[in-house]
């Protein structure tokens, strides 16, 4: 059985391609997938049967071998980092943001920033 590695899937489209291990690539779409997969992510490792196509070959019944590393996991900050960045967050939204809204007015452009900035962090971190 042929395998080889996810080029790109688009699972809007519904199809994608596969670069199979010393060969050409290989066009699979979404009824190729295996029961209750909705895509692929690129670099997955597949085993697929292959069948030629009108414009080449095409992927039959795919095969997830295994699953690339998340790169959220692999980017996201271990939990006591997490923790410092979350007081230093809590300090800065106390200290500097707080009380602008408190007087009816916004803080300053670059003290909302920053502060926007550290909250998306942070949430990256904890939904990852």
């Amino acid at each position: 059985m042929p395998s080889g590695k996810v080029k790109w899937y688009d699972a809007e489209k519904g199809f994608g391609f596969l670069a199979q291990d010393g060969g050409e690539d290989v066009y699979v779409r979404k009824a190729a997938l295996p029961a209750g997969v909705d895509g692929l992510k690129q670099g997955q490792r597949v085993e697929f049967g292959m069948a030629e196509g009108r414009r080449g070959p095409q992927a039959l019944q795919v095969k997830i071998v295994d699953s690339p590393a998340s790169v959220v996991e692999s980017t996201r900050r271990p939990a006591e980092d997490l923790h410092s960045l979350i007081e230093d967050m809590i300090r800065l939204l106390d200290t500097k943001v707080q009380p602008d809204l408190r007087r009816g007015r916004y803080p300053e452009r670059k003290i909302a920033k920053l502060a926007a900035e550290v909250v998306r962090t942070v949430a990256r971190d904890l939904d990852g």
